[in-house]
Formats: C-alpha cells, sequence, structure tokens
C-alpha cells in the first residue's frame, strides 16, 4: 500500500468509518447545541463544543495550506482556538459547526486524493505534507476520545454500541 492510500483509508477512519475507535461523526451524532455546551466539573475541561471548534481551526488551516490560500484564522495560542461559534442554546450554529466540520473534512480529502505519492514530500510550511496529515489524524483521534468520555460523563453516550 502507498502512503497516499494509507492516508486516504486512515482519514475516513478519523471522520466517517469506523475502525479501533468510533470516528468523529459517529462522536458527535444526536448532540444538541446544549449538550455540546456542557462543561464537565475541572477548570481546564472544555465543552465538546469548544473541542470541535478547536479541531475546525486547525484543519481549516491544513485545507488552506495544502490549496495554498491564505487562512482567515486568527487566534493568537493554542487556546484561542476553543472558542465556539455558539452558545448553548443555538441550534443553527451547531449545526453549521458540525457542517463545517463534514465540507472541511471532505475538501481535505479531495485534495489529498488528487496529490502525487512525490507531491506528499513536499513542505507544509516546514513539515512534509504526510507527516502534517498523520499529525491531524492523530489530533482528531485524541480529541474524538475526549468527546466521547464527555457524552458519558453526561449521560449522552449509548450503553452498548453496534458497528460494522
Amino acid at each position: 500500500m502507498e502512503r497516499k492510500e494509507l492516508l486516504l483509508a486512515n482519514w475516513e477512519h478519523t471522520y466517517e468509518k469506523e475502525d479501533w475507535y468510533p470516528p468523529l461523526r459517529d462522536a458527535l451524532s444526536g448532540l444538541t447545541a446544549s449538550q455540546a455546551s456542557w462543561r464537565p466539573a475541572g477548570e481546564a475541561a472544555n465543552t465538546i463544543w469548544e473541542i470541535v471548534s478547536h479541531l475546525l481551526y486547525y484543519k481549516e488551516r491544513l485545507l488552506h495550506r495544502l490549496l495554498d490560500t491564505e487562512f482567515p484564522g486568527s487566534a493568537n495560542d493554542n487556546d484561542d482556538t476553543f472558542t465556539p461559534s455558539g452558545g448553548p442554546e443555538d441550534e443553527e450554529a451547531w449545526q453549521t459547526t458540525q457542517q463545517r466540520m463534514g465540507d472541511v473534512h471532505r475538501q481535505i480529502r479531495e485534495k489529498l486524493a488528487s496529490l502525487s505519492e512525490e507531491e506528499l514530500d513536499r513542505p507544509l510550511p516546514t513539515a512534509p505534507i504526510f507527516q502534517s496529515v498523520m499529525s491531524i489524524m492523530l489530533h482528531d483521534a485524541c480529541h474524538t476520545g475526549q468527546i466521547i468520555q464527555i457524552r458519558k460523563l453526561q449521560g449522552s453516550w449509548p450503553a452498548r454500541r453496534h458497528f460494522d
């Protein structure tokens, strides 16, 4: 299997296709804005919506780098990337956030599919594309686990799941 095939297969697992852990799309499925805004106890705890906003920031930055377009993000530091686009009762903003996640994931996949094996070695901006993409996938996997843990704490995760 070539690197590109490996990247694309694992890219699907991070968002939409079950593997060793539920994909991000499943981890977010059925959540209301209120549930996505629920904060576990602890000063350092983030809400699901804050985590999704953080993931979006870095995935959208990756997409702009892949497309060689200007990234409009304006975070001063990592903490700034956890700012959600709406409040606990703003269902429309929550749905828009989830739609953005699906859209950016699909667009990155399309761009990756169009690259040659050699292009995967191009710096983005310093690390090669394949390494940058792998890093984002690991980042998504880590935060997907956090989202599932938060859902378990709030009681919104099913006691039993069935997957193929």
